[in-house]
């Protein structure tokens, strides 16, 4: 994987231009043809601390952050210290005039030479790693032009002549480092994985999004802003995450596709909206980006933990669907999956990903919108004769017609406690248990059309790895490393953890030699979930609850380390 994947580590605290540096890069790479990843680690700062921007790029696809770096950008002495220690053997540390190399290998760019002003400067050091691994100096210098030519055309000048200088000079620097490999030349789109979601929703009909700003979530809503707008797509920023799910309410019982976009914290408070959504049986998406807890832990950073508060939420017993994308593709796919689910089933449904994959930016391919289902649509009043319908009717597969209400003669109810199949409050036990095993019905339909986890690798393991959301691409790169220890591994990743598929998984289970469950947390949450459901218990879990993403390494060095003796097993 190495050698056909660069990786540019920048390091800097906030409001530094560390991103500036990171996007001219990232994005002059993905249109030069090179697939790219992005993993972003940032501090709760404004201004000051210390944040980072990795990008892998090269000719294959990756998932995953590395631990190590080809190259690394420091913007201060700070992103020394804590970053150069990363560079692989032969890795060039790049770094202003005014800074110490501390005896790394490097090149020291004069700054105040190649640039008019330090705000120049990000450009000039943009310019010598673009020269240094081969990025064609005209795809920076097209972003440059379109970035800032709204401000003149003299900024664009003087950003073009700092671009054309620092190319200049690094070009004839003796030092070399290594340089990208040949581009496979795709046509790539570049966005994250909270921008995927949002884009997935419109795909399904999303025209609705109300939120209350919490990190890492608040980007669908500001994609739905800047995308959604032509579309008539209606934002509304509420005064706190309650009045978010239940405005969301609202405007689904008027006939709207409405999400909520979020993070652990703010869908804490969204639980007693969630029974709602599940008693009157509304459509609504809930999309929660998780952060370490409890409380506000570390809010700009990375976990798994709330698999089980997205699962249990609400009072009472109610279904519900799960989704749990693994890369930025998915998070389109989920988006739209969700939209359609909450519609078709008439109940919540949650999107679940994390800090990681939300600000993963990824190179995709163009999303082919003729291949997606159709959309599911509610009933129209011309279906049933005046006075025959029944918006809580008690079906086989559980799903009750919904109407509109306004688009007919028809009387269309919604209600928060227990109720006839006309919608009418009742407390009669025999249709409060009719009206209760009707509502859990449609867990076998979700469960029947379920997203089907995903495996590949020996179908006789030594190893299963299993996983599900953000963790499939450091599971996928673990199992190349064990597979060079001539180790026989499969990896299996859930897309959906509820209503959860077992069948594959009991299967491929059957025939490993010994199972393990990799998840960001620390109680192993996703493993509790399966031996509940089909009584698998996991040979070994790996858990990470640092919140740093997980990669590669970790979970080959978790293995090296752990008791686990394939050589015993039989």
């Amino acid at each position: 994987m190495s050698d056909k994947l660069v990786t540019i580590l920048v390091g800097g605290a906030a409001g530094q231009g560390l991103a500036t540096v990171g996007q001219l890069l990232s994005k002059s790479l993905s249109r030069s043809g090179y697939h790219v990843s992005v993993t972003q680690v940032y501090m709760s700062r404004i201004r000051g601390g210390f944040n980072t921007f990795a990008i892998r790029a090269g000719a294959e696809c990756t998932n995953a952050p590395d631990e190590l770096a080809d190259i690394v950008i420091a913007l201060n002495q700070e992103a020394v210290e804590q970053c150069a220690s990363t560079l692989r053997p032969g890795g060039l540390l790049v770094l202003g005039d005014g800074l110490d190399p501390q005896g790394h290998r490097s090149i020291r760019i004069p700054l105040a030479s190649l640039a008019p002003k330090p705000i120049y400067y990000n450009v000039a050091g943009s310019a010598v790693v673009g020269a240094l691994i081969g990025i064609p100096q005209i795809e920076i210098a097209q972003l440059l032009e379109e970035s800032f030519s709204r401000k003149g055309e003299d900024v664009v000048k003087q950003n073009l002549d700092v671009l054309r200088d620092s190319y200049a000079w690094a070009l004839g620097q003796e030092i070399t480092c290594r340089p990208l490999p040949e581009s496979p030349e795709i046509p790539w789109l570049l966005m994250n994985g909270n921008e995927a979601i949002a884009l997935g929703a419109l795909a399904g009909g999303c025209n609705f999004c109300s939120f209350y700003p919490m990190t890492p979530g608040t980007s669908i809503a500001q994609t739905l802003i800047s995308k959604g707008a032509e579309l008539g797509v209606v934002v509304e920023q509420v005064e706190d995450e309650i009045a978010a799910l239940n405005m969301a309410q609202g405007a689904s019982y008027a006939g709207a596709r409405a999400i909520v976009p979020t993070s652990g914290g703010g869908f804490a408070l969204m639980t007693e909206a969630m029974s709602l959504a599940g008693v009157a049986e509304t459509p609504v998406v809930a999309a929660i980006a998780q952060r370490p807890g409890p409380a506000t832990g570390l809010p700009t950073h990375t976990e798994q933990a709330d698999l089980n508060l997205a699962l249990y939420a609400g009072h009472g017993e109610f279904p519900r669907a799960i989704l749990t994308p693994g890369t930025v593709e998915e998070c389109f796919q989920a988006g739209f999956q969700a939209m359609n689910l909450a519609e078709k089933y008439q109940t919540p449904v949650v999107i679940l990903t994390d800090q990681y994959l939300a600000d993963n930016i990824h190179t995709v391919e163009a999303f082919d919108l003729e291949a997606l289902p159709p959309l599911h649509r509610p009933a129209e009043h011309s279906e049933f004769p005046v006075g025959a319908y029944q918006r809580y009717a008690l079906t086989e597969s559980g799903i009750s017609p919904r109407l509109i209400p306004g688009f007919g003669p028809h009387c269309v109810v919604a209600d928060s406690h227990e109720h006839l199949e006309s919608g009418k409050i009742t407390e009669d036990p025999v249709m409060r248990n009719a009206q209760n095993e009707k509502r859990m019905r449609k867990e076998q339909g979700m469960l029947a059309e379920a997203l089907s986890p995903v495996c590949a690798g020996d179908e006789h393991p030594d190893l299963l790895l299993v996983g599900w959301g953000s963790s499939l691409g450091a599971i996928k790169e673990s199992a190349e490393l064990l597979r060079e220890q001539n180790v026989r591994v499969a990896v299996m990743h859930f897309r959906q953890v509820w209503p959860l598929p077992t069948r594959k998984l009991l299967d491929w289970a059957s025939r490993a030699r010994a199972t393990v469950c990799v998840e960001s947390n620390i109680t192993g949450q996703f493993a509790g979930l399966v031996r509940k459901v089909c009584g698998l218990d996991f040979d070994l879990r790996i858990l990470r609850y640092d919140g740093l993403p997980l990669t590669a390494g970790y979970i080959y060095r978790a293995l090296d380390t752990s008791d686990l003796q394939l050589e015993q097993r039989g």
